[in-house]
């Protein structure tokens, strides 16, 4: 039996001598470019605390507001995503690509190197965003840690870690351009919703955000689909377009059930977005929407507390009844 389970250990540091082994070699120098234990390490830990640790430490303890630190984070992350995008243009997308078969270029040359630099400031700026779910824990809004939300904030840096290793550019770098363009509007968003009540008036666009969001995935899914209709390609990854295809269009379900749910059937719409009716002339009152004499009530997310919502209509529909 020892003999067995030492061949296996064996075999399986052959597979992984095998994967590092293919790794592009001007990446060797980047942080947390050398092994996948420290990203997957990361990844971990990002985990154990979002789902377990974190909401045990702030079981009995009251939300932090961290607004100052919020507006900072978001504001960085708008500068860094038009910075990334503009590389990736500068290095290939506006230079040299064709938008079409882009092979990944291996060379030393100064517009290769830019690529390479850009691919691993996106995939870093992936670590970066784990904040987005820790200002989540420790301001108590567990209803934004969705399995969609954990889901893409884990896997997204897992696989770009391994895209990089093997293709920092190419036509494999598109979503990534793609996705940081995305990321301009959004923690703009973010940005403004964290800068306090008096910029509410400029959130009304909310639901275009998760509809760009959509136009994203079928953006990358289309552009991945080119290479099965072209009669050659050098791309030099295949694999990869096929992950970015299957990511996208997972994507996409996934969003698009996010949208019917919040934006078809009202699931999960916040405070501030139900008060906003469609025709104008709806009237709220203890958590219910009334829309020419029917209320509807509404399933509370980004934190709140539909149930609380929903009790306090009820008191007042049965006081309403005793009366």
């Amino acid at each position: 039996m020892l003999q067995g389970i030492r061949e296996m250990g064996l075999h399986a540091m052959d597979i992984y001598d095998y994967l590092v082994g293919g790794f592009d070699p001007r990446l060797k120098d980047y942080v947390l470019m050398q092994s996948p234990i420290h990203m997957s390490t990361i990844l971990l830990c990002y985990l154990f605390f979002v789902l377990y640790l974190g909401p045990r430490l702030m079981a009995n303890r009251k939300p932090f507001q961290l607004k100052e630190a919020m507006i900072v984070y978001n504001f960085l992350l708008v500068a860094l995503s038009i910075f990334i995008v503009y590389e990736f243009m500068m290095s290939g997308w506006v230079t040299t690509y064709n938008w079409r078969c882009d092979p990944v270029d291996t060379s030393n040359s100064p517009e290769a190197l830019r690529m390479v630099r850009v691919a691993w400031l996106f995939w870093f700026s992936k670590i970066i965003e784990l904040m987005d779910t820790i200002f989540f824990v420790l301001r108590k809004k567990h209803g934004q840690i969705t399995f969609l939300h954990i889901f893409h904030h884990s896997f997204m840096p897992w696989t770009w870690w391994w895209g990089i290793c093997y293709a920092p550019g190419g036509m494999g770098s598109f979503h990534a351009m793609v996705n940081s363009s995305v990321h301009i509007i959004m923690y703009f968003y973010y940005f403004l919703a964290a800068a306090g009540p008096r910029f509410q008036k400029f959130l009304w666009w909310k639901k275009y955000m998760t509809a760009i969001q959509l136009i994203q995935f079928v953006l990358v899914s289309l552009h991945a689909t080119q290479y099965y209709f072209m009669d050659s390609c050098d791309y030099q990854f295949p694999m990869i377009l096929h992950l970015i295809w299957i990511y996208g269009t997972f994507f996409f379900v996934l969003f698009s059930n996010f949208w019917i749910q919040a934006y078809v059937k009202g699931k999960r719409l916040p405070k501030q977005d139900i008060k906003q009716s469609q025709n104008g002339s709806a009237v709220h009152s203890n958590g219910k929407h009334h829309e020419n004499g029917k209320g509807t009530n509404y399933g509370a997310s980004n934190g709140t507390n539909s149930s609380a919502h929903h009790e306090n209509g009820s008191a007042h529909v049965s006081k309403m009844k005793k009366a």
